[in-house]
């Protein structure tokens, strides 16, 4: 049994033309279209199953590449989920709260006169300080009084 995922697919690409595609190389056992949960539109790639390695491995090579409604499908052995599963668009964000925190951090000081980790890249939360990039889409948040 060998799962095969159909990228880079047209949005209108039916479950139908699907297996219209896959059948000439032998028989398929399911295809599954990943569809967005919110809007319930296609998202543009697909998990075509087939009982055999041999057909599939044909289809993979004869199909990956191929136009399909005006796109190149890009075709390959589906890799298996990674633990833990996804969560929300995008891989949701970290898990909140920084833990210890307030004092004096000398270390942090130490690393900003040595030009520290080199600036943080996209979401990542390094040693539980959060970076500007977190909060970069959302609406400012008003102070608390100072009493």
């Amino acid at each position: 049994m060998k799962n095969v995922f159909v990228g880079n697919m047209s949005f209108q690409t039916t479950e139908a033309e699907l297996r219209a595609l896959f059948e000439p190389f032998g028989q398929v056992t399911r295809v599954h279209i990943a569809m967005d949960r919110e809007t319930g539109r296609a998202r543009g790639f697909a998990f075509v199953e087939m009982p055999n390695d041999a057909e599939a491995a044909k289809a993979m090579s004869g199909l990956d590449g191929k136009e399909v409604g005006g796109r190149a499908l890009k075709v390959n052995e589906a890799r298996p989920k990674a633990a833990g599963g996804g969560g929300g668009p995008r891989g949701s964000g970290g898990s909140g709260g920084s833990g210890g925190g307030g004092g004096f951090d000398r270390d942090r000081d130490r690393d900003r006169n040595r030009g520290g980790s080199g600036g943080r890249g996209g979401n990542s939360r390094q040693g539980g300080r959060f970076s500007t990039e977190d909060y970069r889409d959302s609406p400012r948040q008003p102070r608390e009084p100072r009493w």
